[in-house]
């Protein structure tokens, strides 16, 4: 009977814990499909409308650089190279070749990366095609098991991964190299950096990189995800005849999960260089990595993430002192390594101030132990996160895919939540309604520990400043307890944003452009409104106003007060608010209006919802009426700005942008590099009364506003705050600022730099005859350079990682172009390379490209302007090009017939206007020993 009784009541409490599982465990979001095929593949599939006709498919590998041999290392990213470069369906580059004829881009929608835990190809298609769809997952079965591994193709494909080594080497690799064996002290991971070592990648053999593939390529550790605007039970069998028939070896070997030991005390990563620009002191406490499973774990991470909102808030008030301990800090959850995540705490300080920056991150850190923070504080934070619940939500239909595939990836990976936004809403809400202050405030002592903590310091290595010791910040760490220590004082202003304002004005006149589908309005000030209602977004507006003007207006010896103008403003809050009473008084609120000033313009730019419409024009309204500059802010900002220029030189990348900026600017007052001399030249008072004198006439002034406004509801709104705003009547336009381009071919050369790479930028330059269709014919020229340049230089000769093709066109005082051409590889190579380059040139100008490189370029076009036709930053940015410049918006819609039109011949004659050899300015890097 007692043995009986025992038995019973272990079934209930093994009941009773199941029940209690089942109520704790994590929602799935019910839109998902998931599966295992019989081989051990995993599946997530979810049907999503945006962007229409487009899905984005990922091949998740669980397999990394921590998982290779010792005569493996970087042999997993040289695996993923090898991905584009050959197949059983796709021979050597037909991949990129047919991808790019029907319209992907080759970066942005046709990549992939390695890290030391797994590799993720990406892939996003039109699904308008079922061939397209099809093709689109035999190219996911071929990166899963049908890579060729042509002999030719590795030793190609040795040369561009050998320029990303070097495109990588600098100041923070160098002192990473040092940082890593202590971070993962004892670990794998402190030998198994993605990138890998360079002999093994320039001596491996063959099928050293075939056996990494057979070995960990396989279903047990693969997933496919597939998001987009699809028929879901279609892509469950494309998915199944794709992968269903791969077999995993017959010996399998062990995928382990690596770790990195603990250590009882504070380990020390201390590291300094040459060419370092900046100064970081970092503390990382170190834990396991765990899933999140069940609304216990959830509501702790949910904790820690409130911890952190407000800790962060904290460091920026600091960060704003007229003598700041830091330029900047941060603190926060981050994943080191699949196994181990960290509590950190980072700051970015001055000179010869490590020590007092790790005082006070430690400092803030035990006031919060102490003390705590405060209601207020919480308050704010919770409804920060929440509003953005809250648009989450009224967002989740109009979610792009690309923006959702990640929390599959991380579910397979990592085991992380995979809940609906509704979900995740009401969970948060009833768990923000649930924690309390005091759960909150424990983080700091479970997280804020000696055991398991490094402290990192990365910092120029320059004469006069002390490189500190373990001692001396064993010390600090150990002093910080004893100190006597405030709490933190949480300061609100409470009023209301716009106190009075003056009488609103009138809407006199309405018209509407169907065309377009736009509403103007007139104000009897003067001010005209663009409002052009989309159903793109649900909560969101966009906004760009614009006025003729800007920097060209000033005088040289006033140009630096009014460059930074527009930064000290915003730095110094908005009318009686200083910039943290600001952020205090706006915290739930999505509403956010940012002035610009530029070389031709001036104007604002900013996003709300459309129930923060008020407060955001309010903002207008002050930007307008009340702008702020404030003397603290003024020496806050000067002072780190100050510290950011003093080493900038030390870095031979910026050595070479500026030579290659101001050279092409023949050396104009205003091209000059930033230096911390050019500081002196910052005034508060000027700063103040040029910002004042752009905004002082809003008659002028054309806002637009694109997203899901209410026209006829927003009226009324528009005549109080931007009917109100002061105006003069002036007739304004721009200056003519002469900025004439070197004559005849310029050569520079640099040499700065201990690595052993160079870098070469090639700018053309000229008039042009400016119109429409001429600039739209001038940017399809870029997009066939930047093919057929990428095919030569890299994939053909292997010399760089990546060549960058940049063309811009303007048309103030007349019509001017510049086209950078600018690439990274090994100084032995730059006068072969370059030979080649001018030979490529020579070919297009003389012969044009090929019919099959234009209808690609022209395919791009087509299914990129698909998407963007349905973007409020698309439209809102079309309207603003066009009608600053008083074009007609109406051109927007002939941009179909540019691209149909669009022909070999066009291209070639604009590389013979364009590509001018006679007329071009070249800068080389070198390192500095070839100066010897």
């Amino acid at each position: 009977m007692k043995n009986t009784i025992i038995i019973i009541l272990a079934l209930i409490y093994v009941f009773a814990n199941a029940i209690e599982a089942q109520i704790t465990k994590l929602p799935i979001d019910k839109r998902v499909k998931t599966g295992k095929l019989d081989n051990g593949l995993t599946y997530y599939i979810q049907e999503n409308r945006k962007p229409e006709k487009r899905c984005e498919l990922r091949l998740v590998v669980n397999a990394g650089s921590v998982l290779e041999n010792n005569n493996q290392r970087g042999l997993a990213h040289f695996v993923e190279h090898m991905a584009f470069n050959g197949s059983k369906n796709f021979k050597k580059n037909e991949l990129i070749s047919y991808l790019e004829s029907i319209g992907v881009k080759f970066g942005p929608e046709l990549n992939a990366y390695t890290s030391f835990d797994e590799t993720v190809y990406m892939l996003q298609v039109p699904t308008d095609q079922d061939e397209i769809l099809s093709k689109a997952f035999l190219v996911l079965q071929d990166w899963a098991a049908n890579l060729s591994f042509d002999p030719v193709e590795i030793e190609k494909e040795r040369g561009v991964i050998t320029e990303e080594w070097r495109l990588g080497r600098g100041a923070n690799m160098r002192m990473l190299d040092k940082q890593l064996p202590i971070i993962f002290k004892d670990s794998r991971y402190a030998e198994r950096l993605t990138i890998g070592d360079i002999d093994v990648i320039t001596n491996f053999e063959h099928q050293t990189l075939i056996d990494f593939y057979k070995d960990w390529y396989r279903p047990d550790l693969m997933a496919v995800v597939a998001v987009g605007d699809f028929d879901g039970n279609k892509i469950e069998r494309l998915i199944k005849e794709n992968f269903g028939w791969i077999k995993s070896p017959e010996l399998l070997r062990v995928r382990e999960n690596f770790t990195v030991p603990e250590n009882k005390e504070p380990l020390f990563a201390i590291a300094s260089d040459k060419e370092a620009t900046n100064s970081v002191v970092s503390i990382y406490n170190k834990r396991d990595a765990k899933p999140v499973t069940n609304i216990e774990e959830y509501k702790e991470e949910l904790i820690t993430s409130l911890f952190s909102g407000m800790l962060n808030i904290r460091f920026q008030e600091l960060s704003r002192l007229p003598d700041p301990p830091f330029i900047q800090a941060r603190g926060g959850n981050t994943s080191l390594v699949k196994t181990v995540k960290a509590f950190s705490l980072a700051a970015a300080v001055k000179d010869g101030e490590i020590k007092k920056g790790l005082e006070t991150l430690l400092r803030e850190a035990e006031r919060v132990r102490m003390h705590g923070f405060t209601p207020g504080e919480l308050e704010r934070i919770k409804a920060i996160l929440l509003r953005r619940d809250e648009q989450m939500v009224a967002e989740k239909d109009k979610q792009e895919s690309a923006n959702i595939v990640g929390k599959y990836i991380n579910h397979y990976l990592l085991g992380n939540p995979i809940m609906s936004e509704d979900d995740i809403y009401a969970l948060n809400k009833k768990l923000f309604s649930e924690i309390t202050l005091d759960e909150v405030n424990k983080v700091a002592s479970g997280f804020l520990t000696k055991e398991n903590r490094v402290v990192m310091v990365s910092m120029p290595d320059k004469e006069g400043v002390a490189i500190p010791t373990e001692k001396e910040m064993s010390k600090i760490i150990d002093g910080i307890g004893s100190e006597k220590i405030e709490p933190y004082k949480d300061l609100v202003q409470n009023e209301p944003l716009v106190k009075e304002i003056k009488e609103p004005g009138k809407v006199i006149k309405e018209t509407r452009n169907d065309k377009l589908d736009y509403t103007e309005l007139r104000l009897n000030n003067g001010v005209r409104v663009i409002l052009k209602k989309t159903d793109f977004k649900n909560d969101e507006i966009m906004m760009r106003a614009f006025s003729p003007g800007g920097l060209s207006l000033a005088e040289d010896k006033d140009y630096i007060a009014a460059v930074t103008a527009p930064t000290l403003a915003d730095e110094s809050g908005l009318g009686k608010f200083k910039k943290d009473d600001l952020l205090k008084l706006l915290a739930g609120k999505i509403a956010r209006v940012t002035p610009f000033i530029q070389s031709n313009f001036e104007g604002m730019s900013g996003n709300c919802s459309p129930k923060d419409l008020e407060t955001f024009l309010q903002q207008i309204y002050l930007w307008f009426t009340q702008p702020r500059f404030d003397s603290t802010a003024f020496i806050s900002y000067k002072g780190k700005s100050l510290n950011y220029l003093k080493n900038l030189s030390n870095d031979p990348q910026t050595a070479f942008s500026d030579t290659l900026t101001y050279a092409l600017n023949s050396y104009n007052f205003r091209s000059r590099p930033w230096i911390p001399e050019i500081l002196n030249e910052m005034n508060l008072i000027t700063s103040r009364e040029f910002f004042q004198e752009r905004f002082a006439d809003a008659s002028d002034f054309t806002f637009l506003l694109v997203g899901n406004i209410d026209v006829q509801a927003s009226k009324s709104l528009i005549e109080k705050y931007l009917g109100a705003l002061p105006t003069l009547n002036r007739r304004e336009s721009w200056r003519i600022i002469d900025s004439p381009k070197p004559e005849g071919i310029v050569e520079k050369k640099i040499n700065k730099g201990i690595e052993q790479k160079s870098n070469i930028g090639i700018v053309f330059h000229g008039k042009m005859e400016w119109n429409r269709e001429n600039e739209y014919t001038f940017e399809s020229l870029m997009d066939v350079l930047s093919i057929t340049l990428r095919e030569v230089i890299r994939e053909e000769k292997g010399g760089t990682y990546g060549i960058r093709v940049n063309g811009n066109t303007s048309r103030i005082p007349e019509g001017e172009y510049t086209i950078t051409i600018s690439w990274g590889t090994n100084p032995g190579r730059v006068e072969e390379l370059t030979k080649v380059l001018f030979e490529t040139l020579d070919s297009l100008i003389n012969y044009g490209p090929g019919t099959e490189t234009v209808n690609k370029v022209k395919e791009t076009q087509r299914r990129t302007r698909e998407t963007r036709l349905k973007q409020n930053a698309f439209w809102v940015g079309m309207l603003f090009n066009y009608l600053m410049y008083k074009d007609n918006p109406e051109q927007i819609l002939e941009y179909d017939n540019w691209v149909e039109n669009l022909s070999v011949k066009d291209i070639k004659d604009a590389a013979g206007e364009y590509l001018n050899k006679e007329r071009y300015l070249k800068v080389v890097l070198y390192p500095e020993e070839q100066s010897k």
